[in-house]
């Protein structure tokens, strides 16, 4: 029964919350890889832009809540979630045409985009901090967990606990789904294709006869959706702080390269990459070796390679090892 406990263990305080940190990740990543295949540029924004469609989302919770509207067990946030990509999609396009429109029409250099926006991120990270201020929010609601650690105890018997809570399922079902919906429509769709079509060549599309506006605009429609997905299941999985969502920055552009930039499947793998590496090297493994090392030899140190507040330096050291060893990343960096 040890290393079942072990396992147990294990998979309670590591693996489920990596794993749903890594769906949280990939959806992010996703965003990002999306606009550098198509728009060509590293979007600074994103994180600051995720906490604005999150912020649109908890403001539509609020409502709904104020007026008895929910949909037990799951939380109401579900139901803001088209309310807060509207938003979304809504201030992307309007930052697509007062800022990114003018630089791609006069041809400017990728650096140029990437200053431009550094520039949204400011302003986004002003607005959010006026309506959400700067401490946490709360909005999860419904039922907290599917099964709780007492539950898993009595059903299986054994000394360790297993618990499940809601968010993470949530995060875990929905990364998938979109994942298959998203390869889907870039692979079936007309639209799609167009996308992909665009990325590999941009001179051949517009012979070819494509919109490249209206690809522009699919395009930011889609990370406007990608972006409030995952802020919605990462506020209601850890909480709703403006600045954590800047600090995912990192995480998620580490996950893009990690996997080839310009490679959505290599944005996925990247995402659990890194959501692994970072759970992995700052979790305490001590629980784990007592159940599997022989009765008097259990380690007396808690066994973590660096604590809790050190994971965005293991995410910044897998960037610097991808950036000076495999730059194209896993994937190669492959178009869309």
């Amino acid at each position: 029964m040890e290393p079942l406990n072990a396992l147990v263990s294990l998979a309670n305080f590591m693996l489920i919350p990596a794993f749903a940190y890594g769906s949280q990740l990939a959806l992010g990543a996703l965003g990002i890889t999306l606009i550098y295949s198509i728009l060509r540029f590293a979007h600074f924004a994103h994180g600051d832009t995720m906490a604005l469609g999150t912020a649109a989302v908890i403001g539509g919770t609020f409502f709904l809540q104020a007026r008895g509207i929910s949909i037990d067990p799951l939380p109401t946030a579900i139901l803001a979630l088209p309310f807060g990509i509207v938003v979304m999609a809504g201030y992307l396009l309007a930052a697509d045409r007062l800022v990114y429109r003018y630089y791609r029409k006069v041809k400017a250099k990728p650096m140029i985009f990437v200053m431009a926006s550094l520039g949204v991120m400011f302003v986004t990270n002003g607005i959010t901090r006026l309506f959400m201020g700067v401490g946490e929010t709360r909005f999860e609601d419904g039922q907290r967990f599917i099964f709780t650690v007492r539950d898993f105890r009595e059903a299986t018997g054994l000394a360790e606990g297993l618990a499940l809570r809601n968010a993470q399922a949530l995060t875990i079902v929905t990364a998938l789904i979109v994942m298959v919906v998203l390869f889907w429509f870039l692979n079936r769709t007309r639209s799609g294709k167009s996308m992909r079509a665009y990325s590999d060549n941009e001179d051949l599309a517009l012979l070819s006869g494509i919109n490249p506006e209206r690809v522009v605009m699919i395009t930011w429609v889609i990370t406007a959706i990608l972006l409030v997905l995952a802020g919605t299941l990462y506020g209601l999985d850890k909480g709703f702080r403006p600045f954590n969502y800047f600090q995912l920055l990192l995480p998620m552009f580490a996950a893009a390269i990690l996997g080839g930039l310009g490679s959505p499947i290599g944005a996925i793998v990247g995402a659990y990459v890194v959501a692994f590496a970072e759970m992995g090297i700052t979790y305490a493994w001590r629980r784990v070796f007592t159940y599997l090392m022989p009765e008097g030899l259990e380690p007396e140190s808690m066994m973590q390679l660096l604590p809790v507040d050190y994971k965005f330096a293991v995410t910044f050291a897998i960037l610097v090892i991808v950036l000076l060893f495999r730059p194209t990343g896993i994937f190669k960096g492959k178009v869309l």
